[in-house]
């Protein structure tokens, strides 16, 4: 078995892969405090809540955009795992060519997203990953990541507005029923839900004039996208598991480059 994480700034995503079977999924808080013992015991817990050992676990794969957390998780993966992990970093075979100013600036979770949709969902593309941060990345007709937008997250936006106001209160980010609130909890709702999907068609229709197609197909990803992706007609796929599943299709491609 194939164990893949995907280090995110708030959560940590697992997936374990018998093969290309996905045999489970989890998300952990991620905390940079934490120790690679910590780290370790609650895995091993989790795995073997879901009757996977650690020696059934033969490979494993990391992403992240926590680079404090890099060695601690590989530590874990080599004490509690017994195995050397990949880790996605500027050299391991990819398959895709970044034509940006600076291929080491791109994080390794859009890196990840874009070779997965690429693999699944042919090009060009617009792939949309709502995170901690909102992004956007644009695959041309050539396969060639090109650029794309990099916006607010959708929960780091409201903690920004309940933090720096005295008294507005923490809500549910969840739809409305009206746009025009009747109070502060549905006023606050219609800004954030409404904002951020009037946010995500007008960026993705900016990107289909500037790229001169109208028949880019958007594939959105990460904790917010099947809420958005009901209230709004740009996004053509939700893909919860694109992230991981392209982990395990790295890891895969580098084991037989090897």
């Amino acid at each position: 078995m194939i164990i893949c994480m995907d280090v995110g700034n708030t959560n940590i995503k697992y997936a374990v892969f018998d093969g290309d079977k996905l045999v489970l999924s989890f998300r952990v808080a991620t905390e940079p405090k934490k120790t690679s013992d910590e780290y370790g015991g609650q895995l091993i817990s989790i795995l073997n809540n879901h009757g996977v050992t650690a020696d059934e676990v033969t490979g494993g794969i990391i992403s992240s955009v926590v680079p404090q957390l890099d060695y601690t998780l590989e530590r874990t993966c080599r004490t509690y795992l017994d195995i050397k992990p990949l880790m996605l970093v500027p050299g391991l075979k990819t398959g895709m060519n970044l034509r940006v100013d600076n291929a080491k600036e791109v994080g390794a979770d859009r890196v990840v997203n874009n070779v997965s949709a690429v693999k699944k969902y042919g090009f060009p593309l617009i792939i949309i990953d709502f995170g901690t941060a909102t992004t956007f990345n644009v695959v041309d007709a050539k396969g060639e990541f090109i650029g794309g937008v990099i916006a607010p997250g959708i929960k780091g936006s409201l903690d920004s507005l309940v933090n720096g106001t005295a008294k507005l209160p923490r809500v549910e980010i969840e739809r409305p029923q009206s746009v025009i609130g009747k109070n502060t909890v549905t006023n606050m709702q219609s800004g954030i839900f409404f904002g951020f999907a009037g946010l995500v068609e007008y960026i993705v229709k900016k990107i289909k004039r500037e790229m001169k197609c109208e028949n880019i197909k958007a594939v959105a990803t990460g904790g917010f996208s099947e809420v958005i992706a009901k209230e709004v007609s740009c996004i053509d796929v939700v893909d919860k598991l694109l992230t991981l599943e392209g982990l395990k299709y790295l890891y895969d491609l580098n084991n037989a480059e090897k």
